[in-house]
């Protein structure tokens, strides 16, 4: 842990002195300067726009017109889907130090959650209700560019224009109408030495959830009862009546209404890419991650997309291939509880490799990234009973067997066990 930290505090220095460096100079220039800096060009390009109507020096992002945010709230299409989610939203930013906001398509936070601590400081910078974070109010950051881009984004330290967000990290993805429109934008904040990667993985998807969710309204028409008032007590949970339960880890199997989806493997495998990309793929890209360099004509990747279309009752949308049907899948409540910093819920709901038997590109992947997250987890966790639980389901992995002696208390009896593994581990 505390060698990611050191890495961060790097990062966040070596961003703080590009800032320092550039910033007067695109200030002054109004412009891009001649040399290349050393940052993300998205971020740069974004500095010299929001020069234009943004001061660094600022201390909070201004109010909306009028400040009052709730009438809006109260008509947005977001707010049944969010206010569906909102105990987990609210579990995931107070668990793992967190404040997760909701902006409509204008960048206006209409909504937010998280433990007292963090919404206090959250609130300091004004990332409240009613605080404006487009990029002609507050400048760069995750927030704005998600607007601008439509594609998730997410902003370390100095990569903010504004120096007072300095200190945070933000981790965000646009939220998208049925048809494509942009509702608004699901933020996850935290301070810069709490950032970890796995929370893009969270907050996409979460938002895929949502997305789901809005797409099932419309389609039964609660959106429209639910903007005439007419729509009591809340929804039922992620999956609803005709939600997916997708087991993917150490094995294969979707559930549909207590009923077995009969599925081949190559349409779990793209069930199982789908629900780990809630932002969908465009058909070659899945393709790709499907075959790789193996020649499969087109007619027949599409007949595996269409079979599982079908069994999903339309629940795959086609220009761009993405569930438009609530699926429930362990591997993301992994990655879910990882970026919760919940070690002990990845471990219980990580119950082998992602599809083991599977070949596909995307798929194998997926599962290493998965492993090496959970082991990450492991190694940094100093509760003894995380490094014995998965030293049982890795007994040849002899570097979590040494940190189960290490974290394990001297005169603990399970030393032995972890001892005995280890021997056995080294022996190989």
């Amino acid at each position: 842990m505390s060698s990611v930290r050191s890495d961060l505090r790097q990062r966040r220095a070596a961003l703080e002195s590009e800032w320092s460096r550039w910033v007067p100079e695109l200030r002054a220039a109004r412009r891009a300067p001649a040399g290349k800096a050393p940052l993300r060009p998205e971020v740069t390009d974004s500095w010299v726009r929001s020069l234009h109507t943004v001061d660094p020096g600022v201390g909070s992002a201004p109010v909306t017109d009028g400040g009052e945010v709730r009438p809006r709230w109260a008509d947005s299409p977001l707010r049944r889907p969010v206010s569906d989610l909102a105990d987990e939203l609210n579990s995931i930013a107070d668990d793992a130090g967190f404040v997760a906001g909701v902006t409509d398509e204008s960048g206006t936070l209409l909504w937010t959650c998280g433990g007292r601590v963090m919404r206090r400081r959250a609130e300091q910078v004004n990332f409240a209700p009613g605080g404006r974070w487009d990029e002609s109010a507050m400048g760069t950051n995750a927030l704005s560019l998600a607007l601008r881009t439509g594609r998730p984004s997410a902003v370390f330290s100095a990569e903010h224009l504004v120096a007072a967000l300095h200190g945070w990290a933000c981790y965000c993805a646009p939220i998208h109408a049925p048809d494509g429109r942009i509702l608004g934008v699901l933020d996850l904040s935290t301070t810069w030495d709490r950032s970890h990667p796995l929370a893009m993985s969270t907050v996409r998807s979460l938002v895929s959830t949502i997305e789901t969710r809005l797409r099932a309204d419309l389609g039964t028409g609660l959106g429209a009862r639910q903007r005439n008032g007419t729509t009591a007590g809340r929804g039922t949970g992620a999956t609803g009546a005709a939600g997916v339960r997708l087991t993917c880890l150490g094995a294969g199997q979707a559930v549909r209404a207590g009923a077995r989806l009969r599925l081949r493997p190559r349409q779990l495998e793209i069930l199982t890419l789908l629900a780990l990309e809630p932002a969908g793929y465009p058909p070659e890209r899945l393709r790709d991650a499907l075959y790789g360099e193996r020649p499969v004509t087109a007619s027949t990747f599409k007949a595996e997309v269409s079979h599982l279309r079908r069994a999903l009752g339309d629940g795959v949308a086609t220009r761009t291939y993405a569930l438009t049907t609530p699926v429930d899948c362990d591997a993301v409540e992994v990655l879910r509880a990882l970026a919760a910093g919940d070690t002990e819920g990845a471990l219980n709901r990580y119950s082998g490799p992602l599809l083991p038997q599977s070949e596909a590109p995307g798929i194998r992947a997926w599962r290493e990234h998965l492993e090496v997250a959970v082991r990450e987890a492991v190694l940094t966790s100093p509760v003894p009973e995380h490094a014995l639980t998965y030293g049982a389901r890795a007994p040849h992995d002899a570097e979590i067997h040494q940190h189960a002696l290490r974290v394990l208390p001297p005169h603990d009896p399970r030393r032995a066990l972890a001892a005995g593994r280890l021997s056995t581990a080294l022996r190989d």
